[in-house]
């Protein structure tokens, strides 16, 4: 009996060991779009255990994004992407998800609200599985109160329906992962009055800059071009009342 119960926590233990393991082998950031962040004068980049904050050096609207990034993705490989809604005055909080899951980060909001001061609406949003995690964020009855949700070739699992989120999601065209179907059949889940953005020749990574991702689909867009996309998306919504 006794040996029966070493060899079973002894593959417990194997099983947590290969777990965590494998979630900490992480797509990592590319160096060059993260340093053309880094490099931005209008923005300030600072780290915590937690989170990584980019704020805007003049011009804060007083609007601010916690951003959750996708699963085994480096939170570093979105300062590219998000600097440039940060441009124009929006403070990006990009969190740092326990074992680089987001089903496996329990943390509440207020953890990375916490992180900046100025802000006076919320907005949580996510990549992928970030942004299903993200949906239940700001279903969530905690404070802060959210004023929306942004999506990252993502979609909800819980219903946000009945609720007056101001709603965001950008897709990609050749995305081979969250595909244009697979959103399109979540749109149930989202308030009628959500917007929908499809960017041309951008597939699930180019949310990022990671690298190639298994089971996705070739970009024909630039980085550059996909940021530019993105901003402007982003713009026409955090911007609003």
């Amino acid at each position: 009996m006794v040996q029966i119960l070493v060899a079973i926590l002894l593959v417990f233990v194997l099983a947590i060991v290969a777990l965590v393991t494998w979630a900490n082998i992480v797509m990592q950031g590319e160096r060059g779009p993260a340093l053309a962040a880094w490099r931005d004068p209008g923005i300030s980049i600072t780290s915590t255990d937690h989170s990584v904050i980019l704020t805007p050096k003049s011009g804060a609207t007083g609007t601010g994004l916690v951003f959750i990034p996708g699963a085994k993705v480096d939170p570093y490989a979105y300062l590219y992407k998000l600097s440039g809604i940060v441009e124009q005055g929006v403070t990006v909080v990009i969190t740092k998800p326990t074992l680089n899951l987001a089903f496996f980060d329990q943390r509440p909001l207020a953890t990375f609200t916490a992180d900046t001061s100025g802000v006076t609406r919320w907005f949580v949003g996510g990549h992928s599985l970030g942004g299903v995690r993200a949906c239940m964020l700001a279903d969530s009855s905690e404070a802060p109160a959210v004023a929306g949700l942004v999506l990252f070739g993502s979609y909800c699992a819980n219903d946000l329906s009945r609720t007056d989120l101001s709603v965001l999601s950008i897709g990609g065209e050749r995305d081979g992962l969250s595909t244009p179907a697979k959103i399109a059949a979540g749109k149930s889940l989202l308030p009628a009055s959500a917007v929908f953005v499809e960017i041309p020749g951008s597939n699930h990574a180019r949310f990022g800059d990671y690298g190639v991702q298994p089971g996705d689909g070739t970009a024909t867009i630039s980085s550059a071009r996909a940021r530019s996309e993105i901003t402007a998306a982003l713009a026409a919504v955090l911007s609003g009342g």
